[in-house]
C-alpha cells in the first residue's frame, strides 16, 4: 500500500502540474511584459523614437558583472563534476577520475583560444562551421557583438561559451571511468571537441548554422553539451568494453559524500549555466533560475520515490543522481517554459532516467557512471519537452509547443535536431575512436586496471596508507599502493 501511495502522490503532483500550466503562462506574460519594458525604459508616448535605428550595441556593466559571474559558476561545475564521479568510482582510481575533468580545463581553454571559439561561433560558413576568423580570439575583444549579447563584450561572451565546451567533454568521462589510458583520453578529448563539440555548437548557436535557422531551440545545451557527450560516452562504453570484473566483484561508490557534496556544486553552478544564458541580468535570466531549481528538485524527488518503490529503500546516490538528471533535463527548456511545466519535466526526467541506468545491465554495455543514462537520456527528453512545453508567454523570442500551440511544428523541429544530434556524436565518436586507437591503445593492460589507474597512471594515491612512528605525525611512512578492489558505482 505504501508503493501505491507513494505513486499515487506522484501522478497527483504530475497531472495537477499539467492543469495548471496554462495559468502559469497566462502570468508570466504580462511579468514578460513588463520586464521588457523595464529594459527599454521607453515610455510608449515615445513612438518616434521607437521607430528610430536602433543604437548601436554598448556594454551593460550590470549584465557584464552577471555572465561574468554566470562563466565562474559554470567553470566551477567541473570541478563539482570531478568530486561527483570521483566519489563513485574505486579509490584506486578516484584520482585519475578527477583528473579527467580537471585537465579537461586546461586542454579545451586552449584550443578555445587557438581555434575553437572561431569554429563554434565565428562566420559562418554554409551553416556547418564557423570560419577561422575570429582564430586567437582576433576581433573578439572589448565591444559587443550584436548577432550574440549586445550588452556584454565579446571577449566575456567568449569566455561564457567556453565553459560549456568545458563541461560537455568532462561529462564523457564518466563513461569510460577505470579503465582508460590517459594518453588515448588527452588525444581523443582534443580531436573529440574540436571535431564534434565545435561543428555542433555552430549548428546549434552559431549566427546561421543550420539547426538554429531551422528553429529548433536549445536554451542553454540539451543537443549540444548533454546529447553529444551522453551519445559520445555511450559509445566509447561499448567499444571500449566492461571494466574487468564487473558483475563479479561488487563495485559500488567507495565515498558518497564526496559524490553528495559534487552533486551540491553542479546544481549551484547549473545556475550559471541556465539563467547566464540569457545573457543579460533580466526578466528571462530569473525566470530560467527558477525552472532550473524546481526541475532538480522534482527530479530529484521523482527518483527517490521510483527506488523506494522498486528498491525498498531511498538512496543519497538516488537522490543526487536525480537531481543532476533534472537540471540535465531542463536546461534546453529553461528559458522557454514556465514554472509548472518545469515541475512536469523534472518529475519525468528522475523516473526516466532511473530506468535508463537500472536496465544497463539489462543491455549488456559498461557506462560506468551513467554518462548515458542521465545525461544522454535526460538531455533528449529535455530537447523533446522543449518542443512540447514552449511557450512564447515566457521567451518572446522562442516558439510554442504542442501543449500551447496545438500543432506539431515545434516538436518535429526538436526531433529533427535531436536525431541529427545522435547520429554525429554516434559516427563521429567511431571514427575518432578508430583512429586514435590505431597510435595511442585506448584501454589500460589487465594488470593496470586491478592495481588502479591512479598508480599505474600517475604515480599518486588518494588515500596512500601510512604509519605513525614514534615522532608521531612529523615522522609519517607511507607502505606503498593500496591494490584494494574496494567498489564502484551500482545504481
Amino acid at each position: 500500500m505504501k508503493r501505491i501511495a507513494l505513486f499515487a502522490l506522484l501522478l497527483m503532483i504530475a497531472v495537477t502540474c499539467l492543469g495548471l500550466a496554462p495559468a502559469f503562462a497566462d502570468e508570466t506574460a504580462p511579468a514578460a511584459a513588463t520586464a521588457a519594458a523595464a529594459t527599454t525604459d521607453a515610455p510608449a508616448a515615445d513612438a518616434t523614437a521607437a521607430a528610430a535605428a536602433p543604437e548601436a550595441p554598448k556594454v551593460d556593466t550590470g549584465d557584464t558583472a552577471f555572465i561574468i559571474i554566470s562563466a565562474a559558476l559554470v567553470l566551477l561545475m567541473t570541478p563539482g563534476l570531478a568530486m561527483f564521479y570521483g566519489g563513485m568510482v574505486r579509490k584506486k582510481n578516484v584520482l585519475s577520475t578527477m583528473m579527467h575533468s580537471f585537465i579537461i580545463i586546461c586542454l579545451v581553454s586552449v584550443l578555445w583560444v587557438l581555434y575553437g571559439y572561431s569554429l563554434a561561433f565565428g562566420p559562418d560558413v554554409n551553416g556547418i562551421i564557423g570560419s577561422l576568423d575570429w582564430a586567437m580570439l582576433n576581433n573578439v575583444g572589448a565591444e559587443p557583438n550584436a548577432d550574440y549579447a549586445a550588452t556584454i563584450p565579446h571577449s566575456v561572451f567568449s569566455m561564457f561559451q567556453l565553459m560549456f565546451a568545458v563541461i560537455t567533454a568532462a561529462l564523457i568521462s564518466g563513461a569510460y571511468a577505470e579503465r582508460m589510458k590517459f594518453s588515448f583520453f588527452l588525444v581523443f578529448t582534443a580531436v573529440w571537441i574540436s571535431v564534434i563539440y565545435f561543428p555542433l555548437a555552430h549548428w546549434v548557436w552559431g549566427l546561421h548554422g543550420w539547426i538554429r535557422d531551422l528553429g529548433a531551440l536549445d536554451f542553454a545545451g540539451g543537443t549540444v553539451v548533454h546529447i553529444s557527450s551522453g551519445v559520445s560516452g555511450l559509445v566509447l562504453a561499448i567499444l571500449l568494453g566492461k571494466r574487468r570484473g564487473l558483475g563479479s566483484t561488487p563495485m559500488p561508490p567507495h565515498q558518497l559524500p564526496l559524490t553528495v557534496l559534487g552533486a551540491g556544486l553542479l546544481w549551484f553552478g547549473w545556475f550559471g549555466f541556465n539563467a547566464g544564458s540569457a545573457l543579460g541580468a533580466n526578466g528571462l535570466a530569473g525566470s530560467a533560475f527558477v525552472t532550473t531549481n524546481t526541475a532538480a528538485a522534482a527530479a530529484a524527488m521523482s527518483w527517490i520515490i521510483a527506488e523506494w518503490v522498486r528498491q525498498g529503500k531511498p538512496t543519497v546516490l538516488g537522490a543526487a543522481s536525480g537531481a543532476v538528471a533534472g537540471l540535465v533535463a531542463i536546461t534546453p527548456a529553461a528559458g522557454f517554459v514556465t514554472p509548472g511545466s518545469s515541475i512536469v519535466i523534472g518529475l519525468i526526467a528522475g523516473v526516466l532516467c532511473y530506468f535508463a541506468v537500472i536496465l544497463k545491465p539489462r543491455l549488456g554495455y559498461d557506462d560506468a557512471l551513467d554518462a548515458f543514462g542521465i545525461h544522454g537520456v535526460g538531455g533528449t527528453f529535455g530537447a523533446i519537452a522543449t518542443g512540447i512545453f514552449a511557450t512564447t508567454a515566457v521567451n518572446p523570442a522562442g516558439a510554442d509547443g504542442l501543449f500551447y500551440s496545438g500543432t506539431s511544428e515545434l516538436l518535429v523541429k526538436q526531433l529533427i535536431a535531436v536525431g541529427a544530434s545522435y547520429a554525429f556524436a554516434a559516427i563521429g565518436t567511431l571514427v575518432i575512436y578508430t583512429i586514435v586507437n590505431a597510435i595511442f591503445k585506448a584501454r589500460v593492460t589487465a594488470d593496470d586496471e586491478e592495481t588502479g589507474l591512479d598508480i599505474t597512471q600517475h604515480g599518486e594515491e588518494g588515500y596512500p596508507d601510512f604509519a605513525v612512528q614514534a615522532g608521531g605525525l612529523s615522522s609519517v611512512t607511507y607502505t606503498g599502493a593500496s591494490t584494494s578492489s574496494s567498489v564502484v558505482h551500482s545504481h
